[in-house]
C-alpha cells in the first residue's frame, strides 16, 4: 500500500520545495491557535509548533502521513514572527541590519505508529541596510508573510551577505533533512 503525504500547511514554500523534490503530497491545513505556544525560547517553540500542528490534523487512513513545521528568525533573544504591519517589518529589519540571526524549523513527521519531531537551524547574515532599502522593502508585499520580516529566496536575497546551514531551512523547510526522514514513513521523491 503506497503511503500518502499529508502536508499540515498553506505556506506556498513548503509546497513549492517538496515539489521541487517530486515528493507528492496533499495540503490538509492546521488550522491552530498558535499563541497557545508561549515559550520564548526559539527551539522550543518551533518543535512545539510543529507538534501542534502535526497532532491537529486527523490522520483519516492508516496509510497517512502528516508533515507539519514551523519557521521563527531569533535574534538576541528574541523572536521574530511574521509581521503584523510596516511598524514591526521596520523594527525586525533594522535590528538584523548588519547582524547575524538564527532561522529555526521545527518538523514534525507522523503516522499511525511512528513520530519524528526535529529542529534545524540556519545562520544568516545580512548587510547593512540603509534607512531607503528597509523603507523600500517594507512598501512591498514581501516582507508579511514571513518569519523575521523576509524572504531569502523572493526581495529579501539582496540583503543576506551569507548563511552557514541549509538555506531551504530559510525559506521553510529543511529539505534534505525532511527527505531523509521521510524514507522511514515510505514517503519517497517520485
Amino acid at each position: 500500500m503506497r503511503k500518502q503525504l499529508i502536508l499540515a500547511s498553506s505556506s506556498p514554500r513548503r509546497q513549492e520545495l517538496l515539489r521541487q523534490v517530486n515528493v507528492p503530497f496533499v495540503v490538509r491545513p492546521a488550522n491552530v491557535d498558535e499563541s497557545q505556544v508561549m515559550t520564548i525560547d526559539p527551539v522550543d517553540k518551533v518543535k512545539q509548533l510543529a507538534m501542534l500542528k502535526g497532532r491537529h490534523v486527523h490522520l483519516k487512513h492508516s496509510d497517512e502521513v502528516i508533515l507539519a513545521a514551523d519557521t521563527v528568525v531569533s535574534y538576541n533573544n528574541s523572536i521574530f514572527e511574521k509581521p503584523q504591519n510596516q511598524h514591526e517589518a521596520r523594527e525586525m529589519m533594522s535590528a538584523l541590519s548588519g547582524k547575524s540571526h538564527d532561522v529555526y524549523t521545527g518538523v514534525m513527521i507522523r503516522s499511525s505508529d511512528h513520530e519524528v519531531t526535529f529542529v534545524e537551524r540556519t545562520q544568516v547574515e545580512f548587510y547593512e541596510l540603509t534607512e531607503a532599502e528597509i523603507n523600500w522593502y517594507i512598501s512591498t508585499d514581501d516582507p508579511y508573510d514571513k518569519a523575521g520580516a523576509y524572504g531569502i529566496q523572493s526581495q529579501g536575497a539582496v540583503f543576506v551577505k551569507g548563511i552557514i546551514g541549509d538555506y531551504f531551512n530559510v525559506v521553510g523547510l529543511p529539505l534534505s533533512r525532511t527527505v531523509k526522514a521521510l524514507k522511514e514513513f515510505e514517503i519517497y521523491p517520485q
